[in-house]
């Protein structure tokens, strides 16, 4: 496998700085970039019903809208919704139209039609006027007391040709592999499919939310161990195309209409929810594993076989921890609450475990700092599960890239950004292409590697790059992290190589940093 030259002693590498919005000791809770997708899981424990009392004051109500509008996640998985009795307040489980306008009067307010139409002084937005999430699905699966929500700041839209973009729970699965067959458990595998703006970035994000079996008898840890296998087969068949390139192709999945495609590579997978066991103290394999893991666990280094990323290798879940404590007990005395990602495509900058009873006194958020019930016990009043809260760096937009086929695998700098390599122009007869390095890190080293043969390879932390890889350079970046080689000539095709640049960035893992990949297509 070809590496990258030793190039250490070449160059010092200036430190990349951080916008000021993550800040928690001063009560800065925001994200670093603004193009970071938060994503925030939270068991409300039948805080969120229809008949909650939605007043300002010392209750459960009042306590999760403004953690919510403190935190402003881009993306929020809910379990335990809809329960009325639960709750204290009513009876019964909120139809899938009534919890809509219930998170209709979480977010912005009004009346209450549940509540003899008295005005509600308790909502998201006043604490947070111009944060919104107006975009919301709830499962119309449930247990008979509870439903799973999620709410975005970007709208639903189909990424596979189904023409669905809400799914209140897997299609029915047969048995096939190591899937036992079946669905996603006994409240159902929430997911849906979310376009985000194509000026921002490459690809678009499809989320997942799940409230496994609770308890701790043998039979709860089977059942929850069949839904977490299940719901890994069908993210992996669904949509990685179980690495063979097409939808479902062992033909398990009930789909109707039947998706077309499996995702592009710029494209990526966010999982969570309440999958209730410890994966640190449950002494065996457990559903966080299999839920991004699938039945092979990784050996470091190699190309994975199984996994639920893109690349087939595993799929990370969070180390989230509270801030100030290091405690990663998101209940009592273990951690039930988790997000996992493909770690291929996207890029987890952090993850942490918010309670306001451990905050010291200036690291309260403003949105919490008015709640009446005093600010330490507001998490505690919310739920007894504590939210779970990353942000991720998606791959950005390529701008023009008509030349090139982006293959992804790109691998995150030290700075926290993903370069990107776009190729601009035509490679027909009589035309050029110019290759385009950008957010590389600032005045360092790059390697254009480029490949012949259209396979690609296992290099450093995971990353894919062409297989028999020639180096070409080396080639400085300028000051803000870019490379430009124009007047690439077309023609003499039909056929292809793959590029990808490495970079040295001795703030990055292994000191380097991969652009995306691109495959040129020469043409006649």
């Amino acid at each position: 496998m070809p590496t990258l030259p030793r190039l250490a002693f070449l160059l010092t590498v200036l430190s990349g700085s951080a916008a000021a919005q993550w800040n928690p000791a001063a009560g800065q809770w925001g994200k670093t970039d603004a193009t970071d997708v938060r994503v925030m899981t939270w068991n409300v424990r039948d805080s969120i019903c229809s008949s909650n009392d939605k007043q300002e004051g010392n209750n459960d109500w009042c306590a999760i809208a403004r953690i919510v509008a403190a935190l402003k996640p881009d993306v929020l998985i809910l379990q335990e919704c809809a329960d009325n009795e639960g709750q204290g307040s009513g009876s019964g489980i909120d139809s899938v139209a009534n919890l809509s306008t219930t998170l209709n009067r979480f977010q912005y307010g009004g009346t209450d039609p549940f509540n003899g139409n008295v005005a509600i002084t308790s909502w998201v937005r006043k604490y947070a006027p111009t944060y919104d999430l107006p975009f919301w699905f709830v499962s119309s699966d449930n247990d008979g007391f509870n439903r799973d929500v999620i709410l975005s700041r970007h709208p639903f839209g189909d990424l596979n040709g189904d023409g669905k973009n809400q799914y209140s729970d897997t299609p029915n699965i047969g048995a096939d592999l190591w899937a036992p067959g079946g669905d996603g458990g006994i409240r159902g595998f929430q997911h849906a499919e979310l376009n985000l703006p194509d000026a921002s970035y490459a690809g678009d994000l499809v989320v997942g939310n799940s409230h496994l079996k609770a308890g701790s008898q043998a039979s709860d840890k089977a059942e929850r161990l069949v839904a977490a296998q299940n719901i890994a087969y069908y993210l992996d068949a669904f949509y990685n195309g179980l690495g063979l390139g097409s939808v479902d192709p062992h033909g398990k999945i009930a789909d109707s209409p039947a998706a077309t495609s499996v995702l592009p590579v710029e494209r990526a997978i966010v999982i969570g929810g309440d999958w209730n066991e410890d994966e640190s103290q449950n002494g065996t394999k457990g559903p966080a594993e299999w839920l991004t893991r699938g039945a092979a666990s990784d050996p470091v280094g190699s190309s994975g076989g199984d996994g639920v990323d893109r690349n087939r290798t595993d799929m990370s879940f969070d180390d989230a921890r509270d801030v100030f404590t290091n405690s990663a007990f998101t209940v009592t005395t273990a951690k039930f609450d988790y997000l996992g990602w493909q770690d291929s495509v996207i890029w987890q900058r952090r993850a942490f475990v918010f309670n306001s009873a451990t905050l010291p006194g200036g690291a309260v958020p403003a949105e919490l700092a008015g709640y009446t019930g005093g600010t330490a016990g507001a998490t505690a009043t919310a739920s007894d599960h504590k939210p779970v809260v990353a942000d991720f760096v998606l791959l950005p937009a390529l701008g023009c890239n008509t030349a090139g086929t982006n293959l992804g695998y790109a691998k995150i700098g030290g700075a926290g950004k993903f370069p990107r390599f776009s190729a601009c122009g035509s490679l027909a007869t009589g035309g050029s292409a110019t290759l385009s390095l950008v957010d590389a890190r600032p005045s360092s080293i790059a390697y254009l590697a480029l490949g012949l043969n259209p396979g690609l390879q296992l290099a450093l932390g995971g990353t894919l790059v062409p297989l028999n890889a020639q180096f070409l350079g080396p080639y400085a970046t300028d000051a803000n992290g870019a490379v430009t080689i124009p007047g690439i000539a077309g023609g003499g095709g039909p056929f292809s190589v793959v590029v990808q640049w490495g970079i040295l960035d001795l703030f990055a893992t292994q000191s380097t940093s991969f652009s995306n990949a691109l495959r040129l297509n020469f043409l006649p």
